[in-house]
């Protein structure tokens, strides 16, 4: 779960992480006032969507009057925001961020990630901030500064120290740089988060560190125990496909073509998605029932699928296990009485229950394709896909 620039903000501050003065505004008469508020003779406004690279897609001014900053508010508001991470559809910006601007001496970059090769956390860092890290490790890759933290010791001292002297500050800055790493790694620890990262983080003139930017991403199977970081979740820039599924408990990734996956089981479901592709059709969808789906899971899984109106075919492959494939045909036949699915079905069951799972399929009188192998039946979901597009175009 991603959240905002200035939440993340809010919560490095708790851990004793400077930042400029800003606040939050949802109208341009209220991006003006917070800039009074604030006070100085220049501002930063700034879109709050869930994307990095706002500034180059103009989500970023700076602003020397209020005039200024409500008529940047004016143009950014309502909007949808394309960058280079949101897709062509963009994110509708509905906040903003107002902030003071700092006297910058140096840009930094400092993130953090979970590792999952080393199963650590690994802190990034690098002298050349305000570039996005995939640049930064093409074009500097000698600047990267990696240091890997022990989960039984935590971030010790010493090595935030040896990340700041290796980032070539000052000594006057060391000890501030110090206190910004070890906050940083306590918010990171403390919310699960998964990731973290402040580009740039700057030194100012006067030798003080602040995290000019943050981005921060969080564990969803965590957020049962961190009620206060759900509550931080914005609907509004997700992928509506995904919100409807995960708020049904369903593991869901949107894609771009046309026809609808349900499988349990990640691997069977990569496995399924590059069929498709080999039999020569697009997949519209990720989609992991999970183990133990009932009926009315499987039902819940045709609404999620059909939530994407660019599907024209839903290809059921279940290879059952502790799921079981006659609970999975009852769910199929719900689906089709009741959640309305007309669009071709092809199901390929396997595994426990097979049989009378097949016979409740081949007994429902229901139009279903019916496949024995996963090839079959991502090749009958290309061919129903390709006879639907031509029945269309005639």
């Amino acid at each position: 779960m991603d959240i905002h620039e200035y939440q993340a903000k809010e919560l490095l501050a708790r851990h004793g992480v400077s930042l400029p003065r800003g606040g939050l505004a949802y109208s341009p008469e209220q991006a003006a006032y917070r800039a009074s508020e604030i006070g100085g003779e220049r501002w930063a406004v700034k879109a709050q969507i869930h994307s990095g690279a706002r500034g180059k897609a103009g989500g970023v001014k700076l602003c020397d009057s209020d005039k200024a900053v409500k008529a940047a508010a004016e143009e950014m508001l309502g909007k949808r925001m394309v960058t280079n991470q949101t897709g062509p559809e963009g994110k509708l910006v509905n906040r903003l961020y107002i902030e003071e601007t700092v006297d910058i001496a140096q840009e930094l970059y400092l993130g953090f990630v979970l590792d999952r090769k080393a199963e650590r956390i690994m802190i990034i860092a690098s002298s050349s901030g305000g570039m996005e890290i995939e640049e930064i490790a093409e074009n500097e890759p000698e600047s990267l500064i990696k240091t890997v933290v022990d989960p039984g010791h935590g971030l010790q001292d010493f090595q935030a120290r040896e990340i700041a002297y290796n980032l070539g500050l000052e000594y006057k800055v060391v000890n501030r740089m110090v206190d910004t790493i070890l906050g940083c790694y306590r918010a990171f620890r403390d919310h699960d988060a998964s990731m973290l990262e402040i580009n740039p983080l700057v030194v100012t003139h006067s030798g003080s560190v602040m995290a000019l930017d943050a981005k921060m991403s969080f564990d969803e199977n965590a957020l049962f125990r961190r009620q206060e970081i759900s509550e931080l979740r914005d609907k509004s820039q997700e992928d509506t496909r995904e919100t409807f599924a995960s708020d049904r408990g369903l593991s869901y990734v949107g894609l771009d073509g046309e026809i609808g996956c349900i499988i349990n089981g990640a691997g069977l479901a990569m496995a399924t998605l590059d069929m498709i592709k080999i039999a020569g059709g697009e997949p519209a969808n990720f989609l992991d029932i999970g183990g133990g789906a009932s009926p009315d899971r499987v039902a819940k899984s045709f609404r999620a699928v059909l939530q994407d109106d660019n599907v024209k075919v839903i290809f059921v492959n279940i290879f059952a296990g502790i799921n079981r494939c006659d609970w999975v045909a009852e769910g199929v036949i719900k689906a089709k009485k009741e959640v309305g699915v007309n669009v071709p079905i092809i199901v390929r069951l396997a595994g426990t229950n097979v049989e009378a799972g097949r016979k409740i399929l081949a007994d429902s009188g229901e139009d279903i394709i019916v496949a024995d192998t996963l090839l079959e039946g991502a090749e009958k979901a290309v061919k129903a896909w390709k006879d639907a597009a031509a029945a269309k175009a005639a």
